[in-house]
């Protein structure tokens, strides 16, 4: 049987030396004796599923809400996704994997219900009360709004997952491990949403011959298989298109690491530029790519009506919520008085499902809808 002490030897062994050790974490907040058999970064990422907020991504918005369709990305659907891409990036560059997954697996766990246009409307609410930021959402959850231990609030994670967390605030200097969860985001929405974008009929294929790196792999793939349903050709390009934005990153990065010397972990973090990252080329060719799903899908009226819709619904939730907060559950009503009252309501809607959120719209504005 492995244990902990023999996996932090065999890190040492196998991870490069600009990787991140558990045995070199430096901790967590409430001080915690270490596991017999899992590093500090496998009981993240185990603490991380085993949470609330994870198990609520399945019901929460990624372009399209749920009841739109139950063949479209959630939150849950592109965590995961994005915790794929982070492990064959971070093992190939043989960075922690452990470190990356458990990132990857919380770095959406502060998204409200209905996608970016429910944080949209909670950051219009939070207006001069302090705000709302999804990446700090999720901090505030792991580290105090999780309920699951009695010594400590939150889940107590390590401080590099911490730190992973709350990239957009810290641009620079973050790990390796953290920068690739970065970019497997990117590289997880942009070609998951041009899916759900196809499968919707918001855009259609002909659309994209315009644009030059769709119009090169479908030649490939139509050449390859030329018999194939239009369906089965899809999943091929946008498997393919993946596969080339991961082989570049792949490829640049390890040319930055050598070219700036990172031998350390603590390397990566003191220079002024991202050590993960796009070769020019692949920058050149992913730009048509971005402009055209901003265009034609993230604008799309079906799009902008569904994003409209949510933004009435909640900022109705919180309006009724301010004025007579009796109405919410005692657990949250209860920390009323200890947190100024805007926030405890943005967490307590923060952490709606799209269906939990529609219901509780109806419970409160339908009059004949049981309460």
């Amino acid at each position: 049987m492995l244990t902990r002490k023999q996996l932090e030897v065999q890190e040492r062994r196998t991870l490069a030396p600009f990787g991140l050790k558990a045995a070199d974490s430096r901790g967590r907040v409430h001080r915690e004796g270490e596991h017999p058999y899992r590093t500090c970064f496998q009981r993240d990422h185990d603490r991380i599923i085993h949470s609330t907020a994870f198990r609520r991504l399945e019901y929460k918005t990624q372009v399209f809400v749920t009841h739109e369709g139950d063949y479209y990305r959630t939150r849950l659907t592109h965590t995961l996704e994005v915790a794929q891409i982070a492990e064959t990036i971070a093992r190939t560059l043989r960075l922690n994997v452990d470190l990356a997954k458990s990132i990857a697996l919380a770095h959406d766990l502060g998204h409200g219900p209905f996608g970016h246009s429910g944080e949209d409307a909670l950051r219009d609410l939070m207006k001069g009360h302090g705000g709302f930021d999804h990446n700090l959402q999720a901090l505030r959850i792991v580290d105090l709004l999780e309920e699951r231990y009695p010594t400590f609030p939150g889940l107590n994670l390590t401080w590099e997952v911490r730190e992973g967390l709350n990239k957009h605030r810290v641009p620079l200097h973050l790990s390796l491990e953290a920068q690739v969860v970065d970019v497997a985001d990117e590289i997880a929405y942009d070609h998951h949403d041009l899916d759900d974008g196809i499968t919707s009929g918001l855009i259609r294929e002909e659309e994209l011959q315009g644009i030059p790196i769709w119009r090169r792999v479908h030649r490939e793939v139509k050449k390859r298989f030329p018999d194939i349903r239009p369906e089965v050709r899809k999943y091929q390009i946008i498997r393919r298109l993946i596969d080339l934005r991961v082989t570049d990153l792949l490829r640049e990065s390890e040319r930055r690491i050598r070219k700036r010397g990172i031998r350390r972990p603590s390397d990566a973090q003191s220079v002024r530029e991202r050590i993960i990252a796009f070769g020019p080329e692949m920058e050149r060719l992913r730009a048509p790519l971005k402009r055209f799903l901003n265009t034609r899908l993230y604008h799309h009226y079906h799009v902008v009506r569904m994003a409209d819709k949510a933004q009435r619904l909640l900022s109705a939730l919180f309006e009724t919520y301010l004025r007579k907060p009796e109405q919410l559950p005692d657990t949250t009503r209860n920390r009323l008085g200890k947190e100024e009252i805007h926030r405890v309501i943005c967490d307590y809607i923060a952490g709606m499902t799209d269906r939990y959120a529609m219901e509780e719209y109806r419970k409160l504005f339908h009059p004949f809808e049981r309460v």
